[in-house]
């Protein structure tokens, strides 16, 4: 079995060009000297997260770092349709379960990824061949099914994700707006999820708005629209996975249009590759430069949700703990096993970027 299925086929980051300029304060931040990390949660004023998946919760280190560091803990793979859903629209929650119940005789929080999900239920929920009337029909019991599972432990839920197109001209075509129309697919999400868990802040879930202003303001507008349609949308989720290489102050420009909406705003997946997504040319950046732009970059993001009123920062979640925990460097995922994307190393030691983030959250 895939370990981290949903990444494989992921993230066209935008390639822009960056100059980092003497005055950014964040670009110039020191190495860590402290070869042990302060805990994360203990520094930042809203709860702090990471990913965790089944095999992981065996893993005795790995069960050290996350209680020291995390106050929030969102299942990587273990709810996402292709985990849950069987052929004949059968269920199988087992191991979204064991994570939930190891958050909770943690103390952790649990955040939900992710109930609808334009890249999975298509073989299930074909919507070629299954009569509309059933679709519809199966697409409320499977929300009210799943969520309801879960009334009164999560603290929130990635409702619908990732439904803007990749360039964020538009929306994505995919089999529940075919089905269920394109703004009804997901406006019927959210009423079913609200029933089935009314206490659970709801979001809208995707990546690259950071990295594409144009896809950022596309789906800002998305917020907005559906909210008119009357979707009890809760919160936003910006996913993170940062372009490293994108212009100083464009993340800063974002999350102020996001605070615009009111709602409370995750930075849900969090990670900053050092490596380029596709290309053709060598990269000839030196790892010294990569690091710069990291601390930059991810300084910046640390910054600009600490600049938030307190009521909208809802959570700070990377995706995985430590490097050696990143989709990145796993064979089915990017496989890079040289890649450095979190705030910790394999060890559980602050990289370069841990400072700049520790430091904004202090501030």
């Amino acid at each position: 079995m895939r370990a981290d299925p949903p990444r494989l086929n992921r993230r066209a980051f935008l390639a822009a060009p960056i100059a980092l300029a003497a005055c950014d304060r964040i670009a110039a931040a020191p190495s860590v000297a402290d070869p042990v990390a302060r805990p994360l949660k203990s520094l930042a004023p809203f709860p702090f997260g990471a990913t965790g998946m089944t095999w992981q919760l065996d893993q005795p280190d790995w069960v050290e770092q996350m209680l020291r560091h995390c106050s929030q803990l969102t299942p990587e793979w273990e709810q996402k349709m292709e985990r849950t859903l069987g052929p004949g629209f059968t269920y199988d929650f087992g191991p979204s379960d064991r994570v939930v119940a190891f958050a909770r005789d943690n103390g952790l929080r649990v955040h939900g990824h992710t109930v609808i999900w334009y890249s999975q239920g298509a073989d299930v929920f074909d919507d070629a061949t299954v009569p509309r009337a059933r679709f519809a029909a199966e697409y409320d019991r499977y929300i009210s099914t799943f969520v309801g599972r879960y009334r009164g432990q999560m603290a929130g839920w990635d409702v619908v994700n990732e439904p803007v197109a990749e360039d964020g001209d538009g929306l994505r075509e995919c089999h529940w707006s075919r089905a269920l129309g394109m703004d009804g697919y997901m406006v019927r999400a959210f009423e079913q999820a609200k029933q089935a868990d009314p206490d659970a802040v709801l979001f809208l879930n995707e990546y690259n708005l950071e990295n594409i202003p144009a896809k950022g303001a596309t789906f800002l507008k998305l917020v907005e629209r559906l909210l008119k349609l009357g979707a009890p949308i809760g919160g936003i989720g910006t996913q993170s996975h940062l372009n490293i290489e994108i212009p100083a102050g464009q993340i800063t420009a974002f999350m102020r249009d996001a605070a615009s909406l009111g709602l409370p705003i995750h930075v849900s997946e969090l990670d900053f590759p050092m490596q380029r997504d596709g290309g053709h040319l060598p990269d000839l950046r030196s790892t010294a430069e990569r690091r710069a732009q990291q601390v930059a970059r991810v300084g910046e993001l640390a910054e600009a949700f600490m600049a938030l009123p307190e009521r909208q920062r809802y959570a700070f979640t990377t995706w995985g703990l430590r490097d050696s925990d990143s989709w990145l460097v796993r064979a089915e995922g990017k496989n890079r096993p040289d890649e450095s994307a979190l705030l910790l190393d394999a060890e559980g030691r602050p990289n370069p970027a841990y400072q700049a983030v520790a430091e904004a959250f202090q501030r």
